[in-house]
């Protein structure tokens, strides 16, 4: 297990730490443009890549409905948590009576009565999408045995295709948007336009049809890529931030991913007969740190930033804390 975890982590930390290292060198349109890169060209070119070559003969064909409902949980919780600090924090700048005005709680209770539209869309973001790709795929086979492998898989592919490149771009759109320009015909063009999902089409159905062994490497490592292209951009998103508000605001939404949201989901598949190699895969998979395809997400629709690195960072470190307990309670 701990050799698995080193191996899913040590490109991360590189790759991330290459984007720290390259802040201060690179111009500062230097991150939009590799955001519009990943987003028109690699990630759609990892979908492809992924739906060409995964076999879903196998697996449970309720498994995409389980990982939609737990993008609506995640979405629906994160929703609600904010309507409530909102109310919260609105209420105590009315009368800022029952917390000290040294505490940090009366500055993160200020701060976040003056947050945008374009933070609550990342606060959603960050607590909904995971890396069930890149870290969630690179545990289970340590783990699980191979017959339930198809588990993890079409739960990965669900979550990346109908998550971040459904109702991701969906969720972003709308906050990315001010309230008068919003219209629910540029939410529906602004999904039905996102490469990904075509890519993800084609890929599908073009999975019986070989292609020569040379493009088929170059595809691969096309993908290898992509994952550090989108990584480096951690890196340089981290390295922007300026102040630690972001992280006690990301700390909540990476509650939700890390904890809360897998808890919930372990105990219910329980509930429900469900054990074994399943149930774990579900549990991880819900559990995974937030997706890299958020920070793109943010470039293109203008979200905060700031708050979906830190979340990545700090649902990165959570992984490795609730993993052994997610071991021992579902495993």
């Amino acid at each position: 297990m701990v050799e698995t975890l080193f191996h899913a982590y040590t490109p991360l930390v590189i790759s991330t730490g290459l984007g720290l290292l390259l802040f201060r060198y690179i111009p500062v349109d230097f991150p939009k443009l590799l955001s519009g890169f990943l987003f028109w060209i690699g990630i759609p070119l990892q979908i492809l890549v992924l739906a060409r070559q995964s076999d879903f003969s196998g697996a449970m064909g309720f498994t995409p409905a389980i990982a939609i409902f737990v993008l609506f949980l995640s979405m629906s919780l994160a929703w609600l948590t904010w309507l409530l600090l909102r109310w919260l924090s609105a209420a105590y700048v009315q009368k800022p009576y029952f917390v000290s005005k040294d505490s940090w709680l009366h500055l993160f209770l200020v701060n976040f009565n003056s947050l945008k539209r374009s933070s609550q869309g990342s606060f959603i973001l960050a607590a909904m999408l995971g890396n069930t790709g890149f870290v969630g795929l690179a545990i289970t086979p340590a783990i699980i045995s191979s017959d339930n492998n198809n588990w993890a898989v079409l739960y990965s592919v669900t979550n990346n295709v109908i998550g971040s490149y459904g109702f991701g771009v969906l969720i972003a759109s709308y906050f990315g948007h001010s309230e008068e320009k919003n219209h629910w015909w540029i939410q529906l063009r602004d999904v039905l336009t996102v490469p990904a999902l075509w890519a993800f089409i084609i890929g599908f159905f073009t999975r019986n049809i070989p292609l020569p062994e040379t493009v088929e490497s170059g595809l691969q490592t096309a993908v290898l890529g992509v994952i550090a292209s989108a990584l480096v951009l951690v890196g340089i998103r981290l390295r922007a931030i300026k102040t630690w508000q972001s992280f006690e605001l990301a700390l909540i939404p990476s509650l939700l991913k890390v904890l809360i949201v897998p808890v919930l989901l372990g105990f219910g598949a329980s509930f429900f007969g469900l054990s074994g190699d399943p149930r774990f895969v579900l549990v991880l998979m819900s559990g995974t740190p937030t997706a890299l395809s958020v920070l793109i997400l943010a470039e293109i629709y203008e979200l905060d930033r700031d708050l979906l690195a830190s979340s990545i960072a700090l649902t990165s470190v959570g992984l490795l804390l609730m993993l052994p307990l997610w071991l021992a309670f579902f495993s």
